[in-house]
Formats: C-alpha cells, sequence, structure tokens
C-alpha cells in the first residue's frame, strides 16, 4: 500500500512540473530581471513573438541557455506554439538547476496579455 502510494505521488508531481502557468508568467514578466525564451522554430517565431523573447529551440537550449540566462535564480518564462515543448524546456532547465522556471504555454494565448518589455 506504502509503495502505491508513493508511485501515485511521483507520478502526480511529474505531471504538474510542466504545467501552464500563464498567471505565474505575466507576474514574473513585471521583472526586468526575468528571461523569456520562445521554444518554437525559426518558421513559428518569424510569424511573431513576444516583445524581447530570445529564440531557442528545445533541442538547443542546453547548448544556449548561459548565454541568456547565466543566472540559474533569475526567473525564466518559456512558451511555444501549444505548451507541449515548453514543457519539456521547463523540465529540462530545471534538471539543469535553474529554480525558477516557468511554462507560460501557447503563443497565441499569451500575444494579446503580454505587455512591452
Amino acid at each position: 500500500m506504502h509503495r502505491l502510494l508513493l508511485l501515485l505521488t511521483l507520478l502526480t508531481t511529474a505531471a504538474l512540473g510542466g504545467e501552464i502557468d500563464q498567471p505565474a508568467a505575466l507576474a514574473a514578466l513585471q521583472h526586468t530581471d526575468t528571461v523569456l525564451i520562445d521554444v518554437r522554430t525559426k518558421q513559428e517565431h518569424a510569424e511573431g513573438s513576444l516583445p524581447g523573447a530570445t529564440r531557442i529551440e528545445t533541442q538547443d537550449l542546453a547548448k544556449h541557455i548561459s548565454r541568456v540566462a547565466p543566472d540559474k535564480s533569475a526567473p525564466v518564462v518559456l512558451y511555444c506554439r501549444s505548451g507541449r515543448r515548453s514543457s519539456a524546456a521547463q523540465e529540462l532547465l530545471q534538471d539543469l538547476g535553474y529554480s525558477q522556471v516557468i511554462n507560460a504555454g501557447a503563443y497565441e494565448d499569451l500575444k494579446t496579455v503580454v505587455p512591452p518589455r
């Protein structure tokens, strides 16, 4: 019984790790030290992006993150087309030791609510 409870707790915690938290992302973007990263493709980014965002595709994130976010305690907000790639990027950055990583979700949901930076 204890093993089952532990397994369910771990699975639930893992599922919550990459959830979209748009309110937290919007609050973080009010601070000048927040890093905003667009993990979409070059083509998607060319169709529009959030002000102040740096584009780094998820597969390139580990290689380039220290250039745009050298402070692992600074807030990092991620977004993509649907929230799935930004969820994977969030998990990657957390594994790399970044402590304040927020999945903002989909660009289409954010473009009208993110203030200029």
